[in-house]
């Protein structure tokens, strides 16, 4: 005859929440929500043109009809924003990113189309010179350096632009020194005090963001962003770079990319009481998106634990490719 079974004498047992999923979802301690995301959308110039960025399965640059029929889609399934990126033909750019301040450019065009038929979502615009620049860098180039404080007149300028096309938001995400003070002055001198400012305040010099440039046709055409964008190796000058932009006005504060600087969004959340958003970029979306195509991982599952690995880092908003596929699981 065998023995009875001897328990362990344990006041705590770490099990005992989670034997049921009823157990489990009410000490969740992070829940992602659809009113965390922000959707990225690419536009173009024309007509009835869709175009699937190859590096980006099921990501597509839409002409501006067929954008407000994917921005009223991602309205309908409850999406409250989305962060708006133009594709620039070539011949309108330069090196001084004058179409970038154009009332009558790609963005500003989108921008009201979207207002007036699509009130309802927060538009947020892009303000670099990246996608308008003949260099394909954030700023005027002049003798192979990037140029900081002529760059910054023109980043007044666009923003200014977009304001004044209806933008509720506009995101700075050069990384040029002293632009997010420039950026509320000039908003407010024109006029445009509620217009926000989420500012890319950490936004690293990353191998992440390679899809997003095929999506933009904005690769650098000498060099690289270095002189710019910060040192992934540091997390000190972040906080220095999230402290000035929230001195010089910045309502939202952002960390680019996000999954592989977790302790980054976490530091900043734990130093301001600013809202803090993270950028699930185009590099992250890729690797999940060819794993899953290959059957390695399971999509939806490793979508959500790595959007609430934001969550649980600290990011109140996640700006993220995925925001229509989330949506879609979370309803």
């Amino acid at each position: 005859m065998s023995s009875p079974t001897k328990h362990l004498s344990l006041f705590h047992r770490s099990r005992r929440l989670r034997r049921t999923a009823s157990l489990r979802r009410m000490v969740q301690e992070n829940q992602l929500s659809v009113n965390d995301l922000i959707y990225p959308v690419f536009v173009t110039e024309g007509e009835k043109q869709l175009e699937e960025i190859p590096s980006m399965p099921e990501i597509y640059r839409y002409s501006l009809d067929l954008l407000l029929k994917e921005i009223a889609d991602a309205a309908g399934l409850g999406i409250n924003a989305i962060a708006l990126f133009p594709l620039i033909p070539t011949e309108k750019k330069d090196n001084q990113g004058k179409e970038s301040y154009n009332r009558d450019g790609l963005v500003q065009r989108t921008v009201r189309a979207i207002k007036k038929e699509i009130p309802q979502i927060t538009v947020i615009t892009d303000v670099a010179l990246d996608p308008f620049s003949i260099y394909g860098h954030d700023g005027i180039v002049k003798d192979g350096k990037i140029l900081n404080d002529e760059t910054v007149e023109v980043l007044v300028k666009m923003a200014v632009s977009q304001a004044e096309a209806g933008a509720d938001m506009v995101a700075p995400s050069d990384m040029m020194d002293g632009r997010v003070g420039a950026i509320r002055k000039g908003l407010d001198a024109a006029g445009y005090f509620d217009t926000g400012i989420l500012a890319y305040s950490a936004k690293y010099a990353s191998a992440y963001y390679g899809p997003f440039r095929d999506a933009l046709e904005s690769a650098p055409q000498f060099g690289d962003k270095q002189t710019y964008q910060m040192n992934p190796a540091n997390s000190k000058e972040a906080m220095k770079e999230v402290a000035l932009d929230i001195a010089e006005g910045a309502d939202i504060v952002m960390v680019k990319p996000a999954l592989a600087y977790l302790d980054i969004i976490r530091r900043i959340k734990d130093y301001t009481n600013l809202p803090v958003a993270a950028y699930n970029v185009s590099g992250e979306y890729a690797m999940i998106k060819a794993a899953a195509t290959r059957g390695w991982i399971d999509e939806k599952k490793v979508i959500l634990e790595t959007l609430t690995s934001m969550k649980r880092a600290g990011a109140d908003l996640i700006l993220t490719y995925f925001a229509k596929q989330v949506a879609l699981i979370l309803k």
